[in-house]
């Protein structure tokens, strides 16, 4: 027990200086690059500006504090806290995110009452954090796990879930660290009977359900809110369409040469990065292309549909425009619409394969790259026989041509698609159930 407590003790000091590490290397990382910078000035007097917008919110509330790594696990966790919220109009929401990514696209969320920065994770932070949002239910999306912020709910007793959970690979903190850290959850509400059995393997079972992934939920939500993008209706009408979204440059490759082999079907590129210098590269890569932003200054309903059918530009070889370079962020989860076959990237590289339910959803067959094994609806997805997984670009024309030629295997794979989509639905069902069995917002 002693020789534990001097390995937790060790363990605990590391981190500690993980942390001051980190927050030194965020500062020296802003002089250069643009999201430690937004990292760094949007934590620059957090509790004096925390202060202040709390003092516009009514007291004697219930305060539900959500926390969010970056954008994708808010999207997993918002179908909750729109319920929570619909049945609690007067309930304080408190959104929290540790990545720019996430904060600066949902900083205006209107279904939050304050959206903030999650303060470095120090101890001292933490108190004072918890001291002023003063928090009732405490819902924590994914697998983000920060010692400090979870050890002072677990001392005040402030019921933590952890929402659409996956525990994955555990690096050597987390192996030494994570039965304390685990101890700090209510209940768990994970991903997959995989990381049900990983927690019952170190004592976590009465405590877990297997609820699925909120995803589900989020994705049809959308798809059944579908509102129309009349330019993006008029580039695709009366043409075999593919939507590539949340690409990378390893995708946008895989690409290039079918693109400009099949003028006559329509394209729609939506990257994950779309930043000034990625989409001047993206013109390049596909000459035939126009972006959103200059589609939207083009003449509208029929006088459009001519533009596409007349050369673009002399120096891109007097050929007409097949490709749409989305130039923004907020639109790919209703682009998929336009589809008969999505493409969505991040499979060829380290940065992870990116959301494939949102393609899914419509019933489209979904195209990826091969490293996607960790991600658990990918492989259901391929095994319902709703997504194809490629390695080359040559694989990705031959399957292509494949479901081009074969009206009824396109139809029976995106049919495939979407059932799967629905048939995994409910998690959100079954954490709100939960939440009202066991009293959690009642006082």
């Amino acid at each position: 027990m002693c020789h534990i407590l001097i390995v937790i003790k060790v363990v605990t000091t590391f981190y500690n200086l993980f942390i001051i590490i980190y927050g030194f290397a965020m500062k020296l990382a802003s002089l250069w690059n643009l999201k430690a910078k937004q990292w760094i000035n949007g934590r620059k007097g957090f509790f004096e500006k925390l202060s202040k917008n709390l003092e516009n919110l009514p007291n004697g509330n219930p305060a539900i504090w959500m926390h969010c790594a970056s954008l994708g696990e808010f999207e997993q966790g918002r179908p909750l806290l729109e319920k929570i919220k619909a049945r609690h109009p007067q309930a304080k929401i408190i959104l929290s995110f540790f990545s720019p990514s996430g904060y600066e696209i949902r900083k205006s969320y209107k279904g939050a009452d304050l959206v903030c920065y999650l303060p470095l994770d120090t101890a001292s932070n933490a108190t004072t954090f918890v001291n002023y949002i003063n928090p009732t239910l405490v819902l924590w999306v994914k697998y983000e796990f920060w010692l400090h912020f979870l050890l002072e709910l677990k001392k005040r007793e402030i019921p933590v879930l952890l929402i659409s959970g996956l525990l994955q690979n555990e690096n050597t903190f987390y192996k030494l660290y994570r039965k304390k850290l685990l101890a700090c959850f209510t209940h768990f509400f994970v991903q997959t009977e995989v990381s049900a059995q990983k927690l019952a393997a170190i004592g976590f079972s009465a405590n877990v359900t297997v609820s699925g992934d909120t995803r589900f939920d989020r994705v049809i939500e959308i798809a059944e809110a579908f509102e129309h993008i009349p330019a993006v209706a008029e580039f695709c009408s009366g043409h075999k369409v593919l939507v590539a979204g949340s690409t990378w440059t390893e995708d946008e490759e895989e690409l290039t040469h079918y693109v400009r082999v099949n003028p006559d079907i329509r394209f729609i590129i939506a990257p994950h990065e779309v930043d000034k210098e990625n989409i001047k590269d993206l013109q390049k890569e596909f000459p035939r292309s126009i972006v959103f932003s200059a589609l939207q200054s083009r003449p509208p309903h029929n006088e459009a549909a001519k533009i596409f059918d007349t050369p673009a530009e002399p120096a891109q070889h007097n050929e007409a425009i097949n490709t749409l370079i989305i130039d923004n962020i907020g639109m790919l989860s209703r682009l998929y619409k336009y589809a008969d076959i999505a493409y969505v990237g991040g499979g060829f590289g380290e940065s992870g394969l990116h959301n494939i339910l949102e393609a899914a959803v419509y019933g489209k067959p979904v195209f990826f790259g091969p490293v996607y094994q960790k991600h658990f609806e990918a492989i259901e997805l391929k095994a319902a026989g709703g997504a194809i997984s490629i390695e080359t670009a040559l694989e990705l024309e031959a399957r292509l041509k494949e479901l081009w030629e074969n009206e009824s295997l396109l139809k029976e794979k995106g049919n495939a698609a979407k059932q799967y989509v629905y048939a995994s639905a409910g998690a959100t069902g079954y954490i709100m159930d939960y939440i009202y069995k066991n009293r959690l917002l009642t006082n």
